[in-house]
């Protein structure tokens, strides 16, 4: 039987090729991207860093529609007057429930680092996330081949993007390259979909020191995050959490106060 991620993969795949037809590669790069770059390496480790990297996404395979109506142009900049180190933007459309479109408009209205949240396979989705403004684009190792990853993140570099590689085990710590500029590790199991914060506390000895640590998943109080802090990590990815609550960006600023008040 597939796994959830195999499907998304597969499906990945057809997706990409549909949109290369329907707006092609030499289309693409004839945007021109407005936006700088900021850098989310940097925001997660200046001082007085909420090490927070806020995310916008709809929906999850395991828990369905979390915030259907939900506006990047209102939640997005609220994350960042939050005091949000990071944004991550899901445009993954039929398992996340995000777009393209929602990238490009939260690029618009904020100055903080994006990352685009995609599982990327194809130097297709590395130009839309430059031309859209994304700052940063994720890997995911249990996704790709390390040639593959490799190959994606030499384009990321080139385009002047920084590479967030995502890791499950220890298995994957080998995708760690000198394209990638942060690790992060996802603290759910993607087979039986269990969280366990230990599993950043595992893998944290093993991730280079030049690779800022991002925890993934399951971070659910200032305390989580404090105490992932004693094993090194610099940025936790928070994004159900918020955008479950009526109002994702007060969510956000309440923790961000609580962090504030327990460090």
């Amino acid at each position: 039987m597939q796994s959830i991620l195999e499907k998304i993969i597969e499906h990945k795949k057809v997706e990409v090729a549909q949109r290369k037809m329907g707006f092609p590669l030499p289309r693409l790069l004839n945007q021109k991207r407005e936006r700088p770059i900021y850098s989310l390496k940097e925001s997660l480790t200046k001082a007085g860093s909420s090490g927070v990297i806020a995310e916008f996404k709809r929906k999850s395979p395991s828990k369905g529609w979390i915030n259907e109506k939900a506006d990047p142009s209102v939640i997005v900049p609220s994350y960042e007057k939050a005091g949000a180190a990071g944004l991550s933007i899901l445009t993954d459309a039929d398992f996340f429930g995000g777009t393209i479109q929602d990238l490009n408009t939260a690029s618009e209205k904020v100055r903080t680092p994006i990352l685009r949240k995609e599982f990327i396979v194809d130097e297709y989705q590395i130009m839309e996330a430059h031309r859209m403004g994304a700052d940063a684009i994720l890997l995911i190792a249990a996704c790709l081949k390390p040639a593959q990853m490799l190959r994606l993140g030499k384009t990321a570099k080139e385009l002047g993007l920084e590479v967030l590689l995502e890791i499950h085990n220890q298995q994957e710590l080998r995708y760690i390259t000198e394209e990638v500029d942060l690790v992060g590790v996802n603290n759910r199991n993607l087979h039986t979909f269990e969280i366990s914060l230990e599993t950043s506390v595992e893998l944290s000895p093993f991730i280079p020191d030049r690779c800022v640590k991002i925890s993934e998943s399951g971070i659910a109080s200032a305390l989580d995050i404090n105490y992932l802090k004693h094993f090194g990590f610099r940025g936790f990815l928070i994004g159900e959490s918020f955008m479950k609550t009526v109002n994702p960006g007060l969510a956000c600023k309440q923790f961000i106060d609580e962090l504030n008040r327990t460090t």
